[in-house]
């Protein structure tokens, strides 16, 4: 029998090597070097030095500018989060009472985007959110603007084309919570005299917490590191702590500082998701209890 279980043990160290090679080689490894090129001191006409300091952490955690960055990455996550929230599950619970054909059909409209190049999508909404594009000379035949709206680089425009990819993300996690409810609980406090509204809110919508919040959390998440719809949609007008980034890196070409700010923002992603998940569990022994 221990003959049994040290060999079973062994297999699945084995069976598992590969995945944790990759694992360690492509997350852990680089996430590693960048910890370490943070610490690196820096010279304007040598690039990164061979030694060691904290100066570039005093120098984000001195300057008003990062404070911010921060603020404003933290801000336009939030506002991504909540728009994908109510437009996300008033979607789902309708597309849940939808006739199975249908559903496959509006399945795929709504994981549309996740199929779509990141950059072609974002040129894409480029071309919708102009002055002169589809949605401006709409506002302007209907006679709701006079004049067209700033959308391109314009934090209204960078939220517009998050919210349109980050919401799948909500649509997926609330709908395989959604499949776990029992109808019959929600007949129930119909018969016993409960409203549509009181029936949503006091039996339903606490069993789609953990799924509404775990679709919060990875919006949140992508929001907050995403790159191109920022840098495309935002430009120079609206600048986040990815597209900061992305300038210390090849316009400064100041490496520790860009991956000191890295580290930051992946310490504050971090912060955020353990914070939810602790929540979430809280929410599960509430709802399961």
């Amino acid at each position: 029998m221990v003959e049994t279980t040290t060999r079973s043990k062994g297999q699945q160290w084995v069976l598992s090597f590969p995945a944790l090679a990759m694992f360690l080689g492509l997350l852990v490894v680089p996430l590693a070097l960048t910890a370490i090129l943070s610490f690196n001191a820096f010279d304007a006409m040598r690039g990164p030095l061979e030694e060691y300091t904290l100066s570039n952490y005093v120098e984000v955690f001195s300057d008003g500018y990062y404070y911010e960055l921060f603020l404003r990455t933290a801000l336009m996550s939030l506002a991504v989060t909540v728009v994908c929230i109510l437009l996300g599950v008033p979607e789902t619970i309708i597309l849940s009472r939808m006739r199975p054909a249908w559903q496959g059909a509006f399945f795929v409209v709504i994981l549309g985007p996740l199929l779509i190049s990141v950059v072609v999508r974002t040129l894409g909404w480029s071309i919708l959110l102009a002055r002169e594009g589809f949605i401006n000379n709409a506002l302007s035949s209907l006679g709701l603007v006079d004049r067209p709206v700033q959308l391109m680089f314009s934090m209204t425009g960078v939220i517009i084309v998050l919210t349109h990819v980050m919401l799948p993300f909500v649509v997926i996690s609330v709908w395989s919570t959604l499949q776990k409810l029992d109808a019959q609980v929600a007949h129930a406090a119909r018969s016993l005299g409960a409203g549509p509204f009181t029936t949503f809110r006091r039996i339903i919508l606490p069993q789609l917490l953990p799924g509404i919040l775990s679709g919060a959390i990875i919006v949140f998440t992508l929001s907050a590191s995403a790159f191109a719809t920022p840098a495309l949609i935002g430009g120079r007008r609206v600048k986040v702590v990815t597209t900061a980034i992305y300038d210390e890196f090849l316009s400064s070409l100041n490496w520790p500082l860009g991956a000191a700010v890295a580290v930051l923002l992946l310490i504050g992603i971090v912060l955020v998701v353990v914070g939810s998940n602790r929540m979430i569990e809280r929410k599960f022994k509430q709802v399961f209890a």
